[in-house]
């Protein structure tokens, strides 16, 4: 995996009402401004093994990622705890499965799911998707041969992941990591 240096979006950043948070709506628009910028998602050094990333100046104090994506790459099961966010793939195409259900946000270690809370998105080039708190997703490149690119903002700044595991109907907590684990 590697780490490329901060880089600044030139999409201008706006929020929904000045000094306020940044609201989903204003991440999504972030986002879409952002995965327009052909020269900034040219310029994202792409690894053929590992996802590569740079951090962008996000709207409102939000945080924000430029993610490169190889083939056959994912994320596993997480959420972005307390934080609300946006994504958009640039390039390529990635699949997002997502629980539809609330779950308890602390004092559990493993969860057994109802039959009818999966879904599965696949986006394409200039399709994304905005979320709210507690989301929890896995996000995939399945393509055999082929880079994705994709803008992610998450407000406030995530105070940590929570990753898991899933086994059939049963997700399990593995591990909480802070923002020093992944910056």
């Amino acid at each position: 995996m590697s780490v490329s240096p901060s880089a600044s979006s030139s999409a201008a950043s706006s929020v929904s009402a000045a000094g306020s948070a940044p609201t989903q709506a204003d991440l999504y628009d972030f986002v879409r401004r952002t995965a327009a910028d052909t020269e900034l998602i040219d310029s994202l050094p792409l690894d053929p093994e590992g996802r590569t990333w740079v951090r962008l100046d996000g709207p409102g104090g939000s945080e924000a990622w430029l993610i490169g994506w190889p083939p056959g790459t994912g994320t596993g099961w997480h959420d972005h705890a307390d934080s609300v966010g946006a994504f958009l793939t640039a390039s390529g195409e990635l699949k997002e499965n997502s629980l539809a259900a609330r779950l308890p946000t602390d004092g559990w270690k493993t969860l057994e799911l109802t039959e009818d809370v999966d879904r599965e998105r696949r986006l394409r080039a200039g399709q994304g998707r905005a979320f709210g708190r507690h989301h929890v997703h896995e996000v995939l490149n399945e393509s055999p041969d082929r880079h994705a690119i994709s803008v992610h903002a998450y407000y406030p700044p995530l105070p940590q992941i929570r990753r898991y595991s899933r086994s059939g109907p049963v997700l399990r907590l593995e591990q909480v990591e802070r923002p020093e684990d992944w910056q």
